[in-house]
């Protein structure tokens, strides 16, 4: 109980950064917030958990498995380090995909690196950096981005900075944006017998601080960090998809959630296909399962480093045995 608690409180401190995320979300940890700073008990009972989903290999709809094709999963809230909600609601990290990445590209096994993406968005912090990081490994293999079946906010942030962007049929998406929240709960926590005081150093510590009436200058500070984070996503989106920044400000939705056919139209995705229709084409035109090598390779020297938590490389008998099951769809689990 006591680790759930602080995981929770982990959640409430990231509600207070600016996100890039869909308006329900948001309001979900508006809500949170509100609880917690009312003093009102949180019925963790009710928060569902589930086991972050690892990297894997997914077979195509045919009788042979995607050759060469590393899957990364990018499955609900995404941030950094959000060890809060990859324990309670599954959430992903971006050092974990970026990690995942990294492996995939240290495999001559791998032809095609298929970011599996299921999110409403996230956390600003983190998503320009790992927006980066998939500009740099696309040039090094291939990266399809498949909206499967959210790719909004932060999502669509950095999926739109791999080489490819694919959304089934009934994706939906988008919603480039970012925007704080600022709870006024002062008649709500005056109508509990509850006042806030704040002992502080530094001019504007507490000015505007969530629970408290927000003033003109706190505002004007919040909407400079949230414009700031606003004109990086439109780069790294803009840089992604080739396109100039007003093209992504005004033709890319202007902050709205759309379909799969909207989003082609406008040209923010390549294709519409389901995520086993693109495992198929990639198993198409992947070479012969015995052309490709199968062992550990150095990283691209243009990618950051690989940490030493990563895996040793694979034995003789488990570069024998993955060959023997997988093929060349080897994803380093050495």
């Amino acid at each position: 109980m006591a680790n759930t608690l602080r995981s929770y409180s982990h959640v409430l401190s990231l509600a207070l950064e600016p996100w890039a995320m869909t308006r329900p979300m948001v309001a979900t940890i508006a809500h949170v917030l509100a609880h917690h700073l009312a003093g009102r008990p949180l019925d963790l009972s009710s928060l569902e958990r589930s086991e972050p989903v690892a990297l894997q290999v997914m077979p195509a709809p045919t009788a042979a498995p995607a050759q060469g094709a590393a899957i990364v999963p990018i499955h609900g809230v995404i941030g950094p380090r959000m060890s809060a909600f990859s324990d309670i609601s599954g959430g992903a990290t971006f050092e974990q995909a970026k990690q995942d990445v990294r492996k995939a590209l240290a495999h001559a096994g791998v032809g095609t690196i298929v970011l599996d993406i299921d999110s409403c968005g996230g956390s600003v912090l983190g998503a320009s950096e790992f927006a980066h990081f998939l500009l740099q490994a696309r040039e090094q293999k291939p990266i399809i981005a498949c909206g499967n079946f959210t790719m909004a906010s932060a999502a669509y942030w950095v999926g739109a900075c791999a080489t490819e962007v694919v959304w089934a049929p009934s994706a939906m998406g988008g919603s480039i944006g970012v925007y704080s929240i600022h709870e006024d709960l002062t008649t709500m926590l005056a109508d509990l017998g509850v006042k806030l005081t704040y002992i502080a150093a530094g001019k504007w510590k507490v000015d505007s601080i969530d629970g408290t009436a927000l003033t003109a200058e706190g505002a004007a500070r919040l909407k400079g960090h949230v414009d700031a984070h606003y004109t990086r996503f439109v780069t790294d989106v803009a840089t992604g998809r080739k396109v100039t920044a007003d093209a992504v400000r005004n033709g890319f939705g202007e902050g709205a959630v759309v379909n799969a056919d909207d989003a082609l139209a406008l040209g923010m995705i390549d294709r519409i296909e389901t995520l086993d229709e693109t495992l198929a084409r990639i198993a198409a035109t992947a070479p012969s399962p015995t052309a490709a090598p199968i062992g550990a390779v150095d990283p691209p020297a243009s990618l950051p480093a690989a940490t030493s938590q990563e895996p040793s490389p694979a034995t003789d008998q488990e570069r024998a045995r993955v060959s023997r099951e997988m093929a060349t769809a080897f994803l380093g689990l050495g």
